[in-house]
């Protein structure tokens, strides 16, 4: 794990949103494509609108969720009608993006048809992971029954989860697809996720905080983007 510390998130925005932008252009360069994964939340818009102005090849990148709550895009609580707000605007409004949502009635029915949306998907080329304050990432919680499979080495790129300390079904990518990617990075704004990270690396126990799967992993290395405020 490698932490980078700025000034301010203001500072951190700028510098991520240049190094995502140097991830997809060198991938749309080398192979005609560039696929980024994101997560939703609060934390990273500001970023989202930085990167969304910056001039690429958006139609060449393809954007998906990390995992998001099994709702409709219409919904208030829907990450994908965030990301789409604040990250397929301006110049990346010509990116494709990839729902993690489908019409039925529960998470788990949906499963079949979500894996079959991102069966195609190669080696991602940046993935952006958020982390909770239980040491939760996408929607991979310790508090779920779900856990064990989503950290599986031999997990299926997508899962339903019931997690039981917050609302909502989720749509989770699992930690073996979210590793496969050429950059990871963990955004974190605020002293108390530098607490909760500071707890993470002490410990190995990857069922108490799942975070420290990704903490661990060396190929690629965790690059975490950390302000204070």
């Amino acid at each position: 794990m490698k932490l980078h510390q700025f000034d301010n998130a203001t500072a951190l925005n700028q510098q991520f949103a240049t190094e995502i932008h140097q991830h997809l252009a060198e991938a749309i360069s080398l192979r005609g494509q560039a696929y980024l994964v994101v997560s939703g939340g609060r934390t990273p818009q500001q970023l989202f609108n930085t990167l969304a102005q910056m001039p690429l090849d958006w139609s060449k990148v393809v954007i998906t969720l990390a995992d998001d709550r099994f709702l409709p895009e219409t919904a208030a609580d829907s990450n994908e009608r965030l990301v789409k707000a604040s990250l397929l605007q301006h110049a990346a409004s010509a990116a494709s993006f990839i729902s993690l949502y489908a019409p039925q009635q529960r998470a788990e029915d949906a499963v079949p048809e979500l894996l079959a949306r991102v069966a195609h998907l190669p080696t991602f080329d940046v993935v952006i992971l958020g982390m909770g304050e239980d040491g939760h990432t996408a929607s991979l919680f310790p508090c779920s029954a779900e856990l064990a499979a989503g950290l599986a080495e031999g997990a299926a790129d997508l899962l339903a989860v019931n997690p039981t300390t917050a609302p909502y079904q989720r749509i989770s990518f699992s930690r073996r697809r979210l590793q496969n990617s050429r950059a990871v990075y963990l955004h974190l704004v605020g002293a108390s996720k530098l607490q909760v990270l500071q707890q993470a690396t002490s410990d190995n126990d990857v069922t108490k905080m799942p975070i420290r799967a990704f903490i661990q992993q060396t190929d690629p290395e965790l690059s975490v983007m950390y302000a204070a405020n």
